[in-house]
């Protein structure tokens, strides 16, 4: 396929498209997001389901969980037979009519909507992320560059989508939050539709790519490096079944038992608006993190993927830890409670630095470890892993009313202190193995 010409002083304008693109997708999916848990268990007189914490947690369980796996059919499907642009096309209208049908006040339409949106994001996920890289010649120096500038989009979404969605579900009406969502994902569909031109010939056909069919057996230092991958996977997957509680139970503690007023304002802040400290901290921190290996690797201080690893679930058990002493004095059974907003800032903040950490060093440690004829399916269980965590998280998010009945939500917080420092007690011991397993890979 011929790529677009590209200078070492300049990006393609492509990147923009993408990114703006994807900048309206993430508004809409973080959005929405914000306000499903909510919007679960809140009372019918609310204009809520009036759901328990135990069937909200399944259906957020599951929602997140598909959000994961869904990718690796569109991603398929679209080296297969539909390229890159349409499938992002497919993916950005079926997310507008799933946000579109979550606007409508219908159990029906509920359902559909959700479905829609889980379809959508398998198409759209996988594939603008792809075109960013063929925007590049091979070896450009700006690829990686480019890459920041489009993680960058993928945050001001975020951000954004949180702030007004999040506002008009918890003080207008749910459905105006999730019509919100609908109206930015649409936005992301005519601006990509009207302006794809920017990408030249990029994403439009299949990637034809001469396969070779690997006979020769996998030597043993491949089988190790695999044996790392499968280990690091499954420490992820207990990251994210703790992460990902930012949607759910982080939000009930938001809703429930957080002094949300600033009184020097006269403003309450909507609950789901706490979720806006990631993004906002990641846009702030990564660039300090990227720099920080790359000083650390200069004086050969740069810890290897599973010492990182470790860090990420330290700093995340120590974001729980946070909440765990600041709801100490909430007594068992409360349903409500005024403790500073601090408490959950300085927890997503720890959090965010636990995800930097973690996240970025996990997939670039796929890639590097796995043997390039293997590298889809290694991909594929890495994502497979954080969907299995992500419906773990909602399954123990369900289990929050019961233990809050007869004991404290701090104890509730407490679970997750003990699964991520218990991986990190595991993980540092076995790092010692995997470093030698990884066969000089850093």
């Amino acid at each position: 396929m011929t790529q677009l010409t590209t200078s070492i002083q300049k990006h393609p304008k492509g990147l923009y498209l993408l990114f703006f693109t994807e900048m309206w997708e993430r508004f809409s999916y973080y959005g929405m997001r914000a306000l499903l848990i909510l919007f679960l268990v809140s009372e019918v007189s609310k204009g809520g389901l009036g759901w328990s914490s135990v069937q909200a947690g399944q259906l957020y369980g599951l929602y997140t969980g598909f959000v994961y796996v869904t990718p690796l059919i569109g991603g398929y499907l679209a080296d297969k037979f539909l390229g890159f642009r349409y499938a992002v096309m497919i993916g950005a209208a079926l997310m507008a009519l799933g946000h579109g049908s979550l606007a409508f006040d219908s159990m029906f339409a509920f359902y559909l909507g959700l479905l829609l949106l889980v379809l959508g994001n398998g198409f759209f996920k996988p594939n603008i992320s792809s075109m960013v890289g063929q925007l590049y010649p091979e070896g450009s120096p700006l690829k990686d560059s480019g890459y920041t500038i489009f993680y960058m989009g993928i945050n001001i979404g975020a951000f954004l989508g949180i702030l007004i969605c999040g506002y008009l579900g918890e003080r207008v009406g749910w459905h105006y939050g999730f019509g919100a969502a609908g109206i930015g994902m649409t936005l992301g569909l005519i601006l990509f539709a009207s302006l794809q031109f920017m990408l030249g010939d990029v994403g439009l056909k299949p990637v034809k790519v001469k396969t070779v069919v690997e006979t020769k057996p996998l030597t043993s230092a491949e089988k190790k490096r695999l044996y790392v991958v499968g280990i690091l996977a499954f420490f992820s997957m207990l990251f994210w079944l703790a992460f990902e509680q930012a949607g759910s139970s982080m939000n009930i503690f938001a809703l429930k038992y957080t002094d949300r007023q600033l009184n020097w304002l006269n403003f309450e802040v909507p609950a789901s608006w706490f979720q806006t400290i990631n993004p906002l901290f990641i846009f702030i921190l990564a660039p300090f993190f990227s720099m920080l290996w790359i000083e650390l690797a200069k004086i050969n201080k740069n810890p290897n993927g599973p010492l990182k690893f470790v860090a990420g679930l330290f700093l995340l058990g120590l974001g729980f830890l946070v909440l765990v002493v600041g709801a100490a004095n909430i007594p068992p059974g409360a349903q409500s409670a005024s403790v500073s907003m601090m408490w959950l800032i300085f927890a997503f903040l720890l959090h965010t630095m636990g995800e930097l950490c973690l996240s970025p060093m996990g997939l670039s440690y796929v890639n590097k470890l796995s043997p390039k004829h293997l590298m889809g399916v290694m991909f594929g269980a890495w994502f497979l892993a954080a969907a299995v965590g992500n419906y773990i998280g909602g399954i123990l998010f369900g289990m929050i009313d019961e233990i809050v009945k007869t004991q404290s939500i701090s104890t509730f917080f407490l679970i997750f202190v003990f699964v991520a420092w218990g991986g990190v007690v595991v993980l540092f011991v076995l790092s010692f193995k995997l470093r030698d397993w990884m066969h000089g890979v850093k």
